[in-house]
C-alpha cells in the first residue's frame, strides 16, 4: 500500500493556511463528515475529539505515504509518544457515495478544547462568527427565482447576481423529502450543476439558514469553488441536505420555481437537462402556459 485515505478539517482544507501541505493530493470528497466533536482552540485552528452522536465536517484526501511526515511534523505526532499533541487514528468517515475508513488527528489535549464548535464545520463557524459584510452564495435550486424573496421583503438583498455558474462534481437531484415531494439538493458524484451566483450582505445570510431549515437540519451549509466565465469564487456559500433520501418527484409549484429561476440564465443544454430530470420524475412544466 503506497496511500492512505485522511479526513481533514481545519487548517488542511482546500483555501486555508495549511492546505498546501496536501499539494500533489487528490481530493476524494469535499462533502465528508465523521463522529466527532469540534472545537476551536483559540490558536488560529480547530481540533476535535471522539463523539457518537455529533458530527464534524470536513474533506477526504488520498495521501502517499511518503507525505505524512510533513503532516505529522505540522499536527505535532510521533508514533509511539505518549505527549503528542494530536494522536492519528482511523475512523469511518461518511461521503455521499460511502463509507470508508481513513486516518483523522484528534486532539491529544484537553487544555485546546477551548470553544465548542457547535455545527462541526470550521468554515461555517467562521463565517457566522466573523459576519463578513459580502458572501458569495450560490444558488442551484428555488432560490434562483424571486418569487419568496419578495414575499418575504428580503428581494433588495438579492439585487447584486454576479451571474450563471458551474459547480463541478456534484448533480442536482431531488433528495430532500416533505409531505408533497421533493426538493433540490446537490450530491457529490462527480456531475455538474449550474444555478446562479449572487453576492449577499451577511443579513441575507440569515435569511437562507432559516429558509433552508438549517437550524432544524434541513440543509446543511457547504462551501464549493463555482466558476462564472472564466473567473473561479473560492469558498461559495451553498446548502447540502443532511440526510439524504432517494430522489421524490417535486410539487408543480415547487417545479415551476426552478425553471422559472433558470431560464435564461443557465445554458441552454442545462435547462434541457433539468426539464428532462422533471418529465422523467412525471412533472411536466410549460412556463410559456403560465
Amino acid at each position: 500500500m503506497t496511500a492512505k485515505k485522511l479526513f481533514v478539517y481545519g487548517t488542511l482544507r482546500k483555501n486555508e493556511s495549511n492546505h498546501f501541505v496536501l499539494k500533489g493530493s487528490p481530493c476524494i470528497a469535499e462533502q465528508a463528515w465523521v463522529y466527532g466533536e469540534l472545537y476551536d482552540t483559540g490558536l488560529g485552528y480547530p481540533t476535535m475529539k471522539a463523539s457518537l452522536d455529533q458530527k464534524v465536517y470536513g474533506e477526504l484526501y488520498e495521501v502517499h505515504l511518503d507525505h505524512f511526515a510533513g503532516l505529522d511534523e505540522l499536527e505535532v505526532y510521533i508514533p509511539g509518544r505518549k505527549d503528542n499533541l494530536y494522536d492519528r487514528v482511523e475512523q469511518t468517515v461518511h461521503t455521499d457515495t460511502g463509507e470508508v475508513m481513513a486516518l483523522v488527528y484528534v486532539s491529544n489535549r484537553d487544555d485546546l478544547l477551548a470553544e465548542p464548535i457547535l455545527h462541526g464545520d470550521w468554515k461555517l463557524y467562521r463565517l457566522m462568527k466573523d459576519k463578513p459584510e459580502k458572501t458569495h452564495y450560490f444558488a442551484y435550486g428555488s432560490c434562483m427565482d424571486d418569487e419568496r424573496f419578495r414575499l418575504a421583503n428580503v428581494d433588495q438583498h438579492f439585487k447584486s447576481v454576479v451571474g450563471g455558474g458551474v459547480l463541478k462534481g456534484y448533480s442536482m437531484q431531488y433528495l430532500f423529502s416533505r409531505d408533497d415531494g421533493g426538493r433540490a439538493d446537490i450530491i457529490e458524484d462527480g456531475g455538474v450543476t449550474e444555478g446562479i451566483l449572487y453576492e449577499l450582505p451577511y443579513e441575507a445570510v440569515e435569511y437562507l439558514f432559516q429558509r433552508e431549515g438549517f437550524y432544524g437540519q434541513w440543509y446543511r451549509p457547504a462551501f464549493v469553488n463555482v466558476q462564472v466565465g472564466k473567473e473561479f469564487y473560492q469558498d461559495v456559500l451553498t446548502f447540502h441536505v443532511y440526510n439524504k433520501k432517494g430522489e421524490l418527484p417535486p410539487p408543480n409549484h415547487y417545479a415551476l420555481e426552478i425553471l422559472r429561476g433558470a431560464r435564461g440564465r443557465v445554458s441552454d443544454e442545462y435547462y434541457k437537462k433539468l426539464e428532462e430530470q422533471l418529465e422523467k420524475l412525471g412533472v411536466k412544466i410549460n412556463l410559456d402556459a403560465q
